[in-house]
C-alpha cells in the first residue's frame, strides 16, 4: 500500500502506519480518536479536547466536559508551556498561540500529537495501555536550537465529579463537595471517596515537580477561560488545594534543555477502586497502594514503549483477521483499518460518549448494541459471546425488552423502557452472527434471565423463541407487525400524536393500543427469521423450524398483499389504517427501510418486487452524496407521524442520508446480483472515498457519520454525529460479505461475490476459526455474480462453502467467478 496518500488541506492517511495524520489544527471540526477498548476509555480531538471515562460516561467520568460548547471542544487534557514570555501548548489549543511546526496522528487507540514553537518542540503520545485502568500521556521535550533553554510545563484536566449528568446540574451541591489530595508528583481526586464510593482518581507524573495546583479558579484567575489561565502568565503554580467548586489536576514542572536535548516526562491518569475496609490508609488519607503500583507499571519510557508495542501488536493481530488486496487502495484502506477500527468504537460506546452523544442518556442501546455486534465478532468473539448474554438479559418474558441498559450496572433503563418494536428480532441476528462466525453452539444453552432476574432465566435458544413469538403475537390488521413506540427509526411514531413540546415523541404513546404497523419490521421478520430457521435446522428442531417457516411464509404473504404499492414497498400503516410511504401521498412518498428489509430478504424476487424497488430507490432516493431516508422531505409537522417530520427537509430523518440504512440497499443490490450499484452505493458514503468532500462534510473524513444532509437540505453533503452509528457494523457486513462475498456459515465460509463487472479480480486473507483461507478471487468473464468453480489445496470443491480445517492451518484457495 502506498504509505502516505494526500486528500485534502487538512491530512492525509498513513496507511504504512495505520494512522490518520493533521497538519493543521484547524479542523473544520474537531476530529477525534478513542482510546481504550476494554474499561477505561478517552475521547480525544486533535487540539487535546476531549474526555475520559471508566466503564461507563454517565456513572464513572473522570474528567469534565461540558456539552454545546464553544468551541465544541473546549477542556480536555492540555499542556502548557511558557518559554521566556511567550506560551503555548503543543495541541495549538487552549492558548492558540501560532505554532511553527504542528501534527496530529490519529491511529488505532493512540494519539500522538506534535507542536513546536521557537527552536521546542513537544510530543505528546495519548494511549491506553492493554488491561490498565489509566491512560498513558509520554511528553517529549527536544531544544532544536542553539541556545540553553530553560521552560516551564503546566499539565491540566478537570476533574469531573463522578456523575457527568449531576456534575453539570447539580451546582448548589457539587460546588461544595471538591476533594482532593496531593502527595509527591501525584494529585489525587477524591470527591465523595469518604462516603459512599469506593473510586478515585489520580493524574502523576515520574518526575519532581516544583508545583501544583488543584484549584481550578486558582489556576485560570478571575474571568478567564482555559486560554488565558493566571498561573501560566504568571509562570507560577498557586499550590492550591481545592475544598468544593471545581477540583483540577495540574502540574508544574521547570525543564532545561541543552541544544539538542530530549527529556521525557510520563503523566499517568487514571481510575482506581478499593475494598470498602481498605479505602484509608489514616483518617481522611486515602490508601494509595494501588493507584502507586499502577503508576509504577509506566514510570519510564521503557516500560511506556513497551506498553505501546503491546497496544500496537495487538492491533495488528486483530486487523489480519480480514484483508483484502485489490487494486483499490481506497477500498483496501477502508476495510483493512478503518472501517474495522470503528467497529471496535461503536462495538464498544454504541450510542452513548462522543462529540454528538452526551454519554448521560442513551446509555447502550439493544438495537444498536445487537448490531455493532455483527461487524466486530470477528475481532474479538470472547467478548461478543459476553455482550450477547448481556444484551439479552435486559429482554423481558414476553420477548420484548428494555430499549437501552447502562454498561455500569448491565441493567435495563427504565426511564426509556421499552415497546420499540424491531428490539426482538435483533437478538436473533446478533446471535446466528456469532455462531455461524464461531461455531459455538454451547452459548444457545446458556441460562440468561429476564429483565436481570435470576430466578427467571431460560436458555438463550428460548430467548430467541421468544423474539420470534413476539413478532407473530402482535399483528395488525394487515397481517403485519405492530410498530409500537418506533421500528428501527425511532422518529417514525405513528402512536404519538403530541402537542406538547415537553414530550419525548419516542417515550410517549398518546395513542393507547395504537393500530401502527411496520412493514419494516415484516421484512426484518422474514430476514432475521430465515436465519432462526436455518439455526433451528442446524439443531435438529425440525418441529420449531417448521413452525417458524409457517409464519414466515404468512408474513411473506402479507407484505405481497398488503405492504406492495406498485413500484416499491409501503414504509407502515398509520394509526388510522393509512397507509405511509405511498405513491398516493404527497410528501413521503417512499421511504428506505422497508426497501432495504424487504430486497434483503429477497421478498418478491421472482416476481419482480425487488427489481421494481431498487430501481425505485435509485430514482427516487439516490443522489450524489448517498441515499436520502424519504422523498420528498415532510415540509410540516404532521402529528400523526411524529418527529419525523419535525426535522427541516433533507437533514436527520426526514429526507437526510441516514447513513446507517445505506448498507441494506448495497445487500438489496447483491441479492438481485447488481455488483455495478452496490458498490457505486458503497463508495458514496464510505470515508475513504470522499478526498474532495472533506472541507464539506466537516467530520472525520476517517470514519462514518450518522447522517449526512440530503438533497433537499440547505447544505447537502454536510455530515453530523459520526463514529457512533450502526453504519460502520452494517457497511463492513455489506462490504465483505455482500460485495467481496467472504461469509461466514455454520459449516463453513461461503463464497459469493457480487461485483462491479470490470474488476479483474483481488485477494482476501480471512482467518475463520483459528484456520487462515488465502483467497484469490478471478473474473476473467467480468460479470458481476455467479461462480465457476473453487478449488481448496488445488482440490475441487463442490458448491460455494469452503471446508473447516485443524486450527492453526492455511490453506489457498482459488475462486473462477463466470
Amino acid at each position: 500500500m502506498t504509505n502516505q496518500i494526500q486528500d485534502n488541506s487538512y491530512g492525509y492517511f498513513d496507511d504504512n502506519n495505520k494512522e490518520y495524520v493533521i497538519t493543521t489544527p484547524k479542523t473544520p471540526y474537531p476530529w477525534i480518536n478513542y482510546l481504550g477498548d476494554t474499561d477505561y476509555f478517552s475521547l480525544l480531538s486533535n487540539t487535546g479536547g476531549g474526555y475520559s471515562f471508566y466503564k461507563d460516561a454517565k456513572f464513572r467520568r473522570l474528567t469534565r466536559y461540558r456539552y454545546n460548547n464553544v468551541p465544541v471542544d473546549t477542556g480536555g487534557k492540555y499542556f502548557y508551556i511558557k518559554d521566556g514570555e511567550e506560551a503555548w501548548s503543543p495541541s495549538w489549543k487552549p492558548l492558540k498561540t501560532d505554532l511553527d511546526e504542528y501534527e496530529c496522528r490519529h491511529g488505532m487507540g493512540y494519539t500522538r500529537i506534535r507542536g513546536q514553537k521557537n527552536s521546542i518542540s513537544s510530543s505528546v503520545l495519548f494511549f491506553v495501555p492493554q488491561g490498565e485502568q489509566l491512560e498513558v500521556q509520554q511528553m517529549t521535550l527536544t531544544n532544536h536550537g542553539d541556545t540553553t533553554k530553560t521552560i516551564k510545563v503546566f499539565s491540566f484536566v478537570e476533574w469531573c465529579l463522578w456523575n457527568a449528568e449531576d456534575d453539570m446540574t447539580n451546582f448548589q451541591r457539587n460546588f461544595s463537595t471538591g476533594q482532593v489530595e496531593v502527595k509527591d508528583s501525584v494529585i489525587y481526586h477524591k470527591t465523595e471517596y469518604r462516603e459512599r464510593r469506593d473510586h478515585f482518581a489520580f493524574y502523576a507524573v515520574n518526575a519532581p515537580i516544583q508545583g501544583f495546583d488543584t484549584s481550578r479558579d486558582e489556576f485560570l484567575g478571575d474571568y478567564n477561560g482555559f486560554e488565558a489561565p493566571q498561573v501560566v502568565s504568571n509562570g507560577q503554580p498557586n499550590n492550591s488545594i481545592a475544598h468544593g467548586w471545581s477540583p483540577i489536576g495540574s502540574h508544574y514542572i521547570e525543564v532545561t534543555l541543552e541544544p539538542g536535548e530530549t527529556k521525557d516526562y510520563v503523566f499517568t491518569l487514571g481510575y482506581v477502586e478499593m475494598p470498602q475496609d481498605d479505602k484509608w490508609e489514616a483518617p481522611a488519607v486515602i490508601n494509595k497502594t494501588k493507584a502507586l503500583a499502577a503508576i509504577a507499571r509506566f514510570d519510564t519510557v521503557d516500560k511506556v514503549q513497551t506498553a505501546f508495542n503491546s497496544l500496537n501488536q495487538y492491533w495488528e493481530e486483530l486487523l489480519s483477521k480480514f484483508i483484502v488486496d485489490s487494486d483499490d487502495e481506497r477500498l483496501n484502506r477502508g476495510v483493512n483499518i478503518w472501517n474495522q477500527y470503528q467497529n471496535m468504537v461503536t462495538f464498544n460506546m454504541s450510542r452513548s460518549a462522543s462529540f454528538f452523544e452526551s454519554g448521560i442518556g442513551r446509555g447502550m442501546g439493544f438495537r444498536d448494541s445487537n448490531q455493532d455486534l455483527i461487524g466486530f465478532v470477528h475481532l474479538v468473539p470472547d467478548r461478543a459471546r459476553q455482550r450477547i448474554l448481556d444484551i439479552a438479559a435486559t429482554q423481558f418474558e414476553d420477548g420484548s425488552a428494555y430499549h437501552q441498559y447502562q454498561p455500569l450496572t448491565k441493567r435495563g433503563n427504565a426511564a426509556v423502557g421499552g415497546n420499540f418494536n424491531d428490539d426482538p428480532m435483533w437478538l436473533v441476528q446478533s446471535v446466528t452472527v456469532y455462531v455461524k462466525e464461531t461455531g459455538d453452539f454451547s452459548i444457545l444453552d446458556e441460562q440468561v434471565p429476564y429483565d436481570n432476574d435470576e430466578t427467571k432465566s431460560t436458555s438463550l435458544f428460548e430467548h430467541l423463541t421468544r423474539s420470534f413469538n413476539f413478532i407473530t403475537r402482535n399483528l395488525g390488521e394487515h397481517g403485519l407487525p405492530l410498530i409500537g413506540r418506533a421500528d428501527w427509526n425511532d422518529c417514525l411514531n405513528l402512536n404519538c400524536f403530541s402537542t406538547d413540546p415537553n414530550e419525548s415523541f419516542q417515550t410517549t404513546e398518546n395513542k393507547e393500543g395504537g393500530r401502527a404497523e411496520s412493514v419494516m419490521i415484516a421484512g426484518q421478520f422474514v430476514l432475521f427469521g430465515n436465519d432462526y430457521v436455518e439455526l433451528c435446522k442446524q439443531l435438529d428442531k425440525k418441529e420449531e423450524a417448521s413452525r417458524a417457516q409457517m409464519y414466515i411464509d404468512s408474513m411473506v404473504g402479507s407484505i405481497k398483499e398488503n405492504a406492495w404499492d406498485g413500484e416499491w414497498f409501503l414504509r407502515a400503516y398509520d394509526a388510522f389504517g393509512k397507509k405511509v410511504g405511498t405513491h398516493e401521498a404527497k410528501e413521503s412518498k417512499i421511504f428506505i427501510e422497508s426497501q432495504g428489509f424487504c430486497t434483503m430478504a429477497g421478498i418478491g424476487l421472482e416476481e419482480g418486487l425487488v427489481d421494481k424497488s431498487l430501481n425505485s430507490v435509485n430514482e427516487h432516493l439516490s443522489c450524489d452524496f448517498g441515499i436520502v431516508l424519504n422523498y420528498p422531505a415532510f415540509t410540516e409537522y404532521r402529528i400523526e407521524y411524529g418527529e419525523i417530520s419535525t426535522y427541516p427537509q433533507g437533514y436527520k430523518e426526514n429526507g437526510g442520508i441516514f447513513c446507517h440504512n445505506n448498507p441494506w440497499i448495497m445487500i438489496g443490490e447483491t441479492v438481485r446480483g447488481n455488483g455495478d450499484l452496490a458498490f457505486e452505493y458503497y463508495t458514496k458514503i464510505a470515508p475513504a472515498y470522499q478526498d474532495d468532500k472533506v472541507k464539506l462534510h466537516k467530520t472525520e473524513p476517517y470514519v462514518y457519520a450518522q447522517m449526512i444532509a440530503g438533497k433537499e437540505a440547505a447544505t447537502p453533503g454536510q455530515a453530523k454525529n459520526s463514529w457512533l452509528t450502526g453504519t460502520a457494523a452494517w457497511n463492513y457486513v455489506a462490504i465483505t460479505q455482500s460485495i467481496l462475498g467472504i461469509k461466514p456459515h455454520y459449516n463453513g465460509l461461503q463464497i459469493d461475490p457480487c461485483i462491479p463487472k470490470v474488476w479483474q479480480g483481488y485477494a482476501v486473507k480471512r482467518v475463520y476459526r483459528g484456520v487462515t483461507y488465502n483467497i484469490q478471487i478471478n473474473n476473467p468473464k467480468n460479470v458481476s455474480k455467479g461462480i465457476a468453480s473453487i478449488t481448496v489445496d488445488g482440490k475441487s470443491v463442490e458448491g460455494n462453502i469452503l471446508p473447516l480445517f485443524d486450527q492453526g492451518s492455511s490453506h489457498e484457495v482459488i475462486v473462477t467467478m463466470g
